[in-house]
């Protein structure tokens, strides 16, 4: 893969194992593998995992600052969001059908999306979404109750 081929953001995500999690992922959410590189012991040192246009890396644990959520009781810092173009219901119940644990049922929100949420089996939150309509800011204000603008 080339320079040019690579997105300008990507997610890191430690798994206790990237093995299983890469194979994993690939099941249950459609991630394909375009990189893995293997230690001398044959772990796994680094990888990386396209969906569409966008990157994931999956790596081991490899300090007490790049923790797997198994490690932490759960805890985690972030989440990662995909943007599916579309069958985002079926995308659910694939996932669901691999054993990811469904913390939101897909529901319509007020800004024009279709969202779930996912919680993998080393509890790393995940959500996805599907824009069913395309909103103004004025009609994601008037939709939720809320001040939707582009700046503070």
């Amino acid at each position: 893969m080339n320079d040019a081929a690579r997105p300008t953001l990507a997610s890191g995500i430690a798994y206790r194992d990237p093995r299983a999690a890469l194979a994993w992922l690939e099941k249950a959410f459609g991630f394909e593998t375009s990189m893995v590189v293997e230690n001398p012991d044959g772990t796994i040192g680094h990888s990386e995992m396209r969906f569409g246009d966008g990157l994931i890396m999956v790596g081991s644990e490899w300090d007490a600052r790049h923790k797997s959520p198994a490690s932490l009781e759960g805890v985690n810092t972030q989440s990662i969001h995909v943007q599916l173009q579309g069958g985002l219901d079926a995308h659910c119940e694939r996932a669901r059908a691999a054993g990811a644990v469904i913390t939101r049922e897909p529901a319509d929100q007020f800004y024009g999306d279709r969202v779930y949420g996912a919680t993998d089996p080393e509890g790393h939150v995940w959500t996805f979404g599907q824009t069913v309509r395309a909103m103004s800011l004025e009609e994601m204000t008037a939709a939720g109750g809320v001040s939707v603008r582009e700046r503070l």
